[in-house]
């Protein structure tokens, strides 16, 4: 009666992969109970999801072949395009339809945008490329587009495109406060990235050490035409969320990380805790620490124990 905070299915947002060239889905060792998914098995799990009563979906593609460009991610026949037009048609606007923005599972060398002749990320020339993926994605049907690259003006960049496509009521949700962290580890395992030359994201995204940069980055993104803006990853960041949630006035989203999750199964596994007991502690710190929106790999199961509560 007394409780300050509730989780509520609509609260979650489900990450799921989709895979170009596989017949059946493929479990991701590193991420349990989590799946690459054929366009068939995505289609039957958004459906679920949505009687389940998720808020919604954000979708990861596989393509069968990488470039050097990442030119399969703003492809008409891309594999997360191609998916979003299956799910518009199944699901309509039951759930909210988000779709990631970024180069990384597409480039052959696994940054997150182009590279110039010296192997650097090309901030400008990748802005480009993020808004003909935005318009990609906007016209196969998601809802929402979430530019992950932590490019520069990536925001402005791609209101403008869409804008200029006609597609003006897709909004942007950006991955504003993204940290360089090891946590990713499991994630990299699901979209089959690795960075050329054991490379790291640390030219752009943010120091671990910084919470007064992720405030700056978090406005500069609200004032180029973010709708909502994000936190990655949550736990390790809950005064990040909780300085945003304060100074922000636009709905403030958080990813609970591949790490994350995976770590909370592996101490399950070995029986040192209640899976389902920490699952929904954490995911509920997120909340009171100021998430209106949350991501996390354990939203069906999230949805699930809170079905069988009611």
């Amino acid at each position: 009666m007394v409780a300050e905070h509730h989780l509520s299915s609509a609260d979650l947002i489900a990450p799921l992969f989709v895979r170009e060239d596989i017949s059946e889905p493929q479990p991701i060792e590193s991420l349990p109970h989590q799946v690459q998914h054929t366009r068939d098995s995505l289609r039957a799990e958004v459906t679920e999801l949505a009687e389940l009563g998720v808020a919604g979906v954000i979708l990861f593609g596989i393509p069968a072949e990488k470039d050097y460009q990442g030119s399969q991610a703003w492809s008409w026949n891309g594999i997360v395009q191609k998916s979003l037009e299956d799910l518009r048609a199944d699901v309509g606007d039951d759930l909210v339809i988000a779709a990631d923005l970024c180069l990384d599972e597409y480039t052959d060398h696994g940054h997150c945008g182009v590279l110039d002749a010296d192997g650097n990320v090309d901030n400008d020339e990748t802005i480009k490329a993020y808004g003909q993926i935005a318009v990609a994605q906007a016209h196969a049907g998601a809802h929402v587009v979430a530019p992950s690259g932590m490019m520069d003006g990536q925001v402005g960049a791609i209101r403008q495109a869409l804008d200029s496509a006609g597609c003006a009521d897709t909004v942007i949700m950006a991955y504003s406060a993204k940290y360089a962290t090891t946590l990713y580890g499991p994630f990299r395992d699901a979209v089959n990235v690795e960075i050329a030359g054991g490379g790291d994201r640390k030219g752009y995204q943010q120091d671990v050490a910084n919470a007064r940069e992720a405030t700056r980055e978090l406005q500069a993104d609200v004032d180029e035409g973010a709708d909502i803006v994000m936190v990655k990853p949550a736990l390790p960041y809950l005064d990040v969320i909780s300085t945003a949630r304060r100074e922000l006035n636009v709905p403030i989203a958080a990813y609970h990380v591949s790490g994350e999750y995976s770590m909370v199964h592996a101490a399950a596994q070995r029986g040192w805790l209640d899976l389902e007991a920490v699952a929904h502690e954490h995911v509920l710190a997120i909340k009171r620490a100021g998430a209106d929106v949350i991501l996390t790999y354990f939203a069906r199961q999230l949805c699930e124990q809170l079905r069988r509560a009611d």
